[in-house]
């Protein structure tokens, strides 16, 4: 398995290292791909971090089964206004692979046309750029391909749900056993 995160200027830290962290002890390939020509991306709380390529590197989406999408500000819209980006989503589910986004990060999966009909949630107040999708507002919502959560709170829920539709039930748990959580 192998899934690329998305790093814009001004992403929500712990949306996107929890989700690469969990990921990867799960021994899923993590890519951390920044949308820029820099590999240091500064997240929403000036915390620098060292993606592990740039977007111009990624050239065979096919390799990977999933994208995922962290929310912040402005880090999302920076994302939602990469044409790159919003490709590169539009292939993953056109392929039926892993879209998911938090926090404000589904406003990418809007823009990409891939939530049409499917239930989603996001950041409140951020519904209404949600049109094409079934807003609910459960902390983390999967509809096929689909993964959305609420926010920085449910950063741990949303990556045992990716680890859940990328390896299955039975490895969810084990990560779940592992650091201890209790739902």
């Amino acid at each position: 398995m192998k899934v690329m995160v998305f790093l814009a200027n001004g992403f929500e830290e712990v949306e996107a290292l929890t989700v690469v962290d969990y990921l990867r002890r799960m021994d899923i390939e993590v890519d951390m791909v920044s949308i820029t020509q820099e590999k240091q991306v500064n997240g929403a709380h000036d915390i620098p971090v060292l993606a592990d390529k740039t977007i111009d590197q990624i050239d065979q989406v096919d390799a990977y089964d999933g994208v995922v999408i962290p929310g912040g500000l402005p880090g999302a819209t920076n994302l939602r206004d990469n044409p790159r980006v919003i490709e590169i989503v539009k292939e993953m589910d056109g392929n039926e692979k892993l879209a998911a986004a938090i926090c404000a990060g589904p406003i990418v999966l809007q823009k990409a046309g891939v939530i049409g009909g499917k239930k989603v949630t996001s950041y409140p107040g951020f519904q209404d750029q949600l049109s094409h999708g079934i807003y609910q507002e459960d902390g983390v919502v999967r509809d096929g391909n689909i993964i959305t959560a609420r926010g920085p709170a449910l950063a741990v829920d949303f990556a045992i749900e990716i680890i859940d539709y990328l390896l299955g039930q039975e490895k969810a748990d084990q990560l779940k056993k592992n650091i201890l959580y209790k739902n």
